[in-house]
């Protein structure tokens, strides 16, 4: 159906969005524009959708669509560009996180350890740093941590000390070199998943998508209307972790802050409580979604007094 990008969750997350056909939306991962397309078809003529994406490959399926706009440009800066834009705060936001299929299966990009691409990972060619660049220069200790924190690996020293070792004798030229350099760290009984938790913690590392978020978490309270949705659709357990506990305790450090009458203060309301999941047959056509977890918040109306 969609030759760039399948969209998890398509129909449940702008269902949960766009409450006020008239309203103005922004959807902070463009990708494919599937998600896009779906939330347009809700709006009325007076309706408004900023979309952001890094990504220069998807300025070619820019909707001709005058309630459409399009900032080719990363979404922790989602707070200025609104200020830039003279809009005070919006409807509702979608971000659907992590990576598109199209990413993936272009070799060139190197974000699939399946193909013999070159050790990119970059979501814009902008990005200084690629995921060759911080195998060759981070510490042991640097690795370490992103193989722990990014990829939950749990070998992750003796795979830093490895990645090190290897790259005193010889820079990591491409992905099939790279894998052979760390053989002796991959399991026998699932490489796949192994090579896959190594590939996340590296893109996570090179684009600092944890920042990312969490910029973007932190400003939400502001840059959303009272009553506005918040809709994120996540695919691992640190990003999932982070929206739940805005969700659940109004931080993302999951620390309760109660009022005087023992309230919990934070800025949204999760609706429903738990994360929804895609149906049996949404996995069945799109594989993608089999980790996809979708938290939607609603805005409270209250001011916070700390954080």
């Amino acid at each position: 159906m969609y030759d760039y990008h399948d969209p998890v969750l398509l129909q449940p997350s702008v269902e949960a969005l766009v409450t006020d056909p008239s309203g103005t939306y922004l959807d902070l991962t463009f990708g494919g524009g599937g998600h896009s397309q779906a939330i347009l078809n809700k709006l009325s003529a007076k309706g408004l959708l900023i979309a952001f994406d890094q990504d220069e490959d998807t300025l070619s399926r820019i909707p001709d669509d005058a309630r459409f706009t399009l900032v080719n440009h990363n979404f922790q800066f989602t707070k200025q560009y609104l200020q830039y834009l003279n809009i005070p705060a919006v409807d509702g936001i979608l971000a659907d996180l992590g990576i598109s299929s199209h990413q993936i299966d272009v070799k060139e990009r190197g974000f699939a350890h399946r193909l013999n691409g070159p050790l990119d990972m970059r979501m814009s060619s902008s990005n200084p740093t690629s995921a060759a660049d911080i195998l060759q220069q981070s510490s042991v200790q640097d690795l370490t941590s992103i193989f722990k924190n990014y990829g939950e690996i749990s070998n992750a020293k003796q795979l830093a000390e490895i990645v090190v070792q290897h790259r005193n004798q010889k820079n990591f030229g491409n992905i099939p070199e790279f894998k052979l350099a760390i053989a002796t760290c991959i399991p026998g009984k699932t490489p796949a998943k192994y090579l896959s938790q190594v590939f996340q913690a590296l893109r996570i590392a090179v684009n600092k998508e944890m920042v990312v978020l969490e910029t973007l978490l932190k400003d939400a309270e502001e840059i959303i209307k009272p009553g506005g949705k918040l809709v994120v659709i996540s695919y691992h357990s640190l990003e999932d972790r982070m929206v739940k506990h805005l969700f659940q305790t109004g931080n993302l450090e999951g620390t309760k802050h109660t009022d005087l009458y023992g309230r919990i203060e934070k800025p949204f309301d999760a609706t429903p409580n738990s994360a929804i999941i895609p149906q049996a047959e949404e996995i069945e056509r799109n594989k993608r979604a089999r980790s996809a977890k979708m938290r939607i918040g609603h805005r409270n109306t209250w001011k916070r007094t700390h954080f």
